[in-house]
C-alpha cells in the first residue's frame, strides 16, 4: 500500500514522506520520521522565491533537521516549489557523480596508417636481415674463426656498492656457440648485487659455490680465448676493466663506439654518445633483449653484440683496412 503524508517544518517548507514498503497504517500520534523504514523518501520542497544563496542555506538547514529526525542522507530529496522535478542543484550533482563513477577509459586503437607503416617497416627489416644473413653465410670459415664476443655481469662492492666486481663472464663465437660461461666467486663483501640488472644472486658467487670460478682462473681462460682473435662487444671498456685484461686496439670492435651506432648529445649536434645495446639490437635485428624487470644475461648480450657487429662487418672492416676512420676501436 502506498501512502503519502505531509508535515510542516521551519520556514514553512512542504515536506512529503512517500511510503513505498509499508503494511501498517500511519499513526499521527507517533513521530512520523521514526516510523518510516529506510526505503521511504523524505521530500522537501524548496520555495521558488529564494535566491540562489538563500536556497543553498535552506537546503543545508533542512537536511540537518531531517538527519536529526533519523532520516538517512540517501532518502532526502529536494524539489523546487511548483515543479514536479528534483532540485536542479541536487540533480546535477547526482548526475555528475554517476557520470564520474560510470565513466570507463576509452580504448585506443591504432590507426590504419600506423598499422600499414609498421607493417612496411617490419617487411623492410626482414628483407635487410635476410640479405645480411646471405652475406654472412658466404663468409669463409677461417674468417669467422677470428671473432669472439664477450660480455660480463658485475656486482657492487665497497661502502656504497659503486665499485664493480666481476660476477659472471661469457664468451661466444661467430655462430653464437658458447666458449665460456661461468659465475665468478667474489671474496670481498658484496654491498649491491644489482640483481635487477645483473641477474646475479648471492648463491651464484658465494665463495663455497663449486660451480663458480676464481677470478684469476677466469682471467687466464679469457686471455687464452682472445689470443690472436678480434674482440667484439658493447662498451668493452667495462668488461676488460673487471676482467683485468687488455686487448689491442686494432683487434677490438666495440659496437658502442662505432659512429653509425652512436648519436649526438644534443638536438643541434655535439659530441657523439653511445646508445644502449638493447635499442640497437631491436632497431637493426628486430630482437628484444634486456626486457624490463628481467635481469641481464651475459650470454644473451654477447650473442646480441656479435649479431649486431655482423650487420656492419663488411663496411667496418673495409674502413679499417683503408687506414681511415678508427671508429669502433679502442
Amino acid at each position: 500500500m502506498r501512502m503519502t503524508a505531509t508535515t510542516t517544518v521551519s520556514r514553512e517548507p512542504q515536506v512529503k514522506f512517500t511510503r513505498q514498503m509499508m503494511t501498517k497504517e500511519l499513526n499521527p500520534a507517533n513521530h512520523l520520521a521514526k516510523r518510516l523504514s529506510w526505503r521511504d523518501t523524505f521530500t522537501i520542497v524548496v520555495p521558488s522565491n529564494l535566491t540562489s544563496k538563500e536556497a543553498k542555506k535552506f537546503r543545508k538547514d533542512e537536511r540537518r533537521k531531517a538527519r536529526s529526525q533519523g532520516v538517512p542522507e540517501d532518502n532526502i530529496k529536494f524539489i523546487v516549489e511548483g515543479e514536479e522535478q528534483e532540485d536542479p542543484n541536487q540533480s546535477a550533482s547526482k548526475d555528475a557523480n554517476e557520470s564520474k563513477n560510470s565513466k570507463t577509459p576509452k580504448k585506443s586503437f591504432p590507426r590504419i596508417n600506423e598499422l600499414l607503416s609498421q607493417h612496411a617497416a617490419q617487411k623492410k627489416l626482414e628483407e635487410q636481415i635476410a640479405k645480411r644473413n646471405a652475406i654472412n653465410d658466404a663468409v669463409p670459415q677461417s674468417e669467422k674463426e677470428k671473432y669472439v664476443a664477450i660480455d660480463c655481469e658485475m656486482v657492487g662492492i665497497g661502502t656504497s656498492g659503486a665499485k664493480s666486481a666481476l660476477a659472471r663472464a661469457s664468451a661466444v663465437d661467430w655462430d653464437g656457440n658458447v666458449l665460456l660461461d661461468t659465475f665468478v666467486r667474489v671474496p670481498e663483501r658484496v654491498t649491491d648485487f644489482r640483481t635487477h640488472v645483473s641477474g646475479v644472486r648471492p648463491k651464484d658467487i658465494h665463495i663455497k659455490n663449486e660451480n663458480a670460478m676464481n677470478h684469476a682462473d677466469v682471467r687466464i681462460e679469457m686471455e687464452k680465448l682472445l689470443h690472436g682473435k678480434i674482440l667484439v662487444g658493447h662498451a668493452l671498456k667495462n668488461d676488460l676493466s673487471v676482467l683485468m685484461i687488455s686487448h689491442h686496439r686494432s683487434e677490438t670492435r666495440d659496437t658502442a663506439k662505432y659512429k653509425p651506432f652512436m648519436r649526438p648529445s644534443g638536438r643541434a649536434g655535439g659530441k657523439m654518445r653511445p646508445r644502449k645495446l638493447r635499442d640497437l639490437v631491436y632497431e637493426n635485428l628486430g630482437l628484444r633483449i634486456q626486457r624490463q624487470g628481467e635481469g641481464h644475461s651475459s650470454i644473451e648480450d654477447a650473442k646480441a653484440s656479435m649479431e649486431l657487429f655482423k650487420c656492419v662487418r663488411g663496411r667496418w672492416e673495409k674502413e679499417l683496412a683503408k687506414g681511415g676512420s678508427k671508429r669502433g676501436t679502442k
